[in-house]
This record gives C-alpha cells, structure tokens and sequence, in this order.
C-alpha cells in the first residue's frame, strides 16, 4: 500500500511540474525579436505606403498572446521608450504568428507606429521590456547594416543570428526548402526497422505500465474490502452478556407481533361495509299474510 501511495504521489508530483512549465511557457516571455531591417530603401511599405526601418515580434508559443502593455526601445538608458497600448486586437499574436512595428517616429499614425528611428546617432540596439518596464524579454545588437538587407534569426525564434537572404516581414525566416519531421524520419530509417521496435517499445511498456496499476488496485481494493467487512462485523456482532439480558416473554411477544404481521391480523379494520344481494327477489317479510288484519279477532 506505502508504494502504491509512493507511485500515486510521484505522478501528482510530475504532473505539476509538466503544468507549471506549461503555464509559463505560454506567456509574454516567449515573444521574441525575430527579424529586423534598419535602412529601407526599396523594400517592405507601411499601410500608408511609406518605407521606414521594422522590426518584426515572433510568437513562439502556441497560444495567442497580447504584446499590449510591454515596451519596445532602441536605448538602453531608456526601457520604456514606447509603451505598447492595451485593449487593442491588433495587439494580440496569435500562436507561432508575426507582428510589425515600424521605426517611422509616427506613433499618431498607429499602434504599430514607434516614437523612435533607426538614424545613424542611435545605438542599433533593440529591445523587448516587460510591463514592469525592468524585466528583460528579449534584446539584440544589430552592429553595421546594409540597405534592404535585414538581420533576423536563421529560424524563427531560434538562437542564431545572420543577415538573411530574404527580407521576410510578417513571414517564416526560413526561405527554403522545409522538410518535414517525417520525410527525416523516412531518410533515416528506409526499410521501417526503427518504427517497428519504437511501437513494439511503446506496446510492451504500456502492458508493463497497466499490469503494474491494476495490480496495485487489486491490492488495495482486497485491503479495503476486509476493513469494511471487519467492521461492519463488529457493528452487527451482538455481544453475550447483552443476548442473556432478553427475558422468554420478550422472544414470546416479538414472534407473536411477526406472526400477527405476516398472517395480516390487526385491531383495525377498513370502514367499509359490504351488501351482498339475496339470491331470491321474493322475501317472506313482505308477504300480505304476514301483515294486521283490520278488525282483529
């Protein structure tokens, strides 16, 4: 029973664990500087068709999160150059999704306007504050840049940072060709040697996995079920002393009551009275020579 207990403690434990890294996981900490251009000058333009340097925020988790609140800043001495307005849908990214924010100076023209540029007596310096304004979610250092070539993550949301091929604003970073985790897994195991003894792995360890609760269960319930038995044993066991105390005219009374119960003979009766039609319509006491004669004799 201790390791059945034991075996049930480890498992709320773990699942815990898994709950809360999943729960951090699917926050504002998981947005990230993934693409930036500084000199645009025939390359992406705004939705007032106006070329200015952007920068691109990747959501790298897989549920929707508002980026309203945070702050963006290309100065270190300053964290929370802009605020990101709350409340707005154009705020929240939704899962594995992009967002732009241009460096035009403009913040009247929108959201997604900053209040600061990319000109040459800046730092080229970007970075993504929490709403605290201190707390460090993402940051990088772009060095030289050249016109329409940006500076992003080779993989969006990855740790490796070059100068892409491809401008790819509001797009996947990676420009060619993607293969998918099956195609890999067929490259690497052709003849399907490797499939077969992962599933037989996985159907043997849940038949190990399902014997050893259901044994356990078994064990558990068998212990509980004598402890109930035990029990009501001893609530329904009467003792001697208490069997000596009922007199010969206690036992005589309580078998007379059960036969009156069963045979159904009682003091009360139903009101209701029963009249039965005689068989004959005649009735000698309404015969005439039964009846006063006028004058008697």
């Amino acid at each position: 029973m201790k390791k059945t207990i034991n075996i049930a403690r480890a498992v709320f434990v773990l699942a815990m664990v898994l709950t809360a890294g999943h729960g951090n996981a699917q926050s504002a900490l998981d947005l990230r500087i993934n693409e930036v251009l500084v000199i645009n000058d025939s390359n992406y333009v705004d939705n007032y068709g106006k070329r200015s340097g952007w920068i691109e925020i990747f959501n790298s988790a897989y549920n929707t999160v508002d980026i309203g609140g945070l702050y963006l800043t290309n100065d270190p001495e300053n964290p929370t150059k802009y605020s990101i307005p709350k409340g707005d849908p154009v705020t929240r990214i939704a899962p594995r999704n992009y967002l732009l924010f241009y460096a035009d100076g403009l913040p009247t023209r929108g959201i997604q306007h900053l209040n600061f540029t990319f000109d040459s007596d800046t730092s080229n310096y970007i970075a993504l504050y929490e709403g605290n304004g201190k707390t460090l979610i993402d940051a990088v250092r772009l060095g030289s840049q050249e016109s329409d070539i940006s500076f992003g993550r080779i993989e969006d949301g990855g740790t490796e940072w070059d100068y892409l091929p491809k401008t790819t604003p509001a797009a996947n970073n990676f420009t060619g060709e993607i293969i998918s985790p099956g195609e890999k897994f067929v490259i690497m195991d052709p003849y399907g040697v490797g499939m077969a003894v992962i599933a037989m792995s996985v159907v043997f360890s849940a038949l190990v996995l399902l014997y050893a609760v259901f044994k356990n269960t078994k064990k558990l319930y068998s212990i509980n079920l004598k402890k109930l038995f035990s029990r009501r044993e001893e609530e329904v066991e009467t003792p001697a002393s208490a069997q000596e105390e009922i007199s010969g005219e206690v036992n005589a009374a309580i078998a007379l009551a059960l036969h009156m119960y069963v045979n159904a003979l009682h003091d009360h009766e139903e009101t209701v009275l029963t009249i039965k039609k005689v068989a004959r319509a005649y009735s000698p006491w309404s015969s005439k020579i039964y009846g006063l004669r006028n004058i008697p004799r």
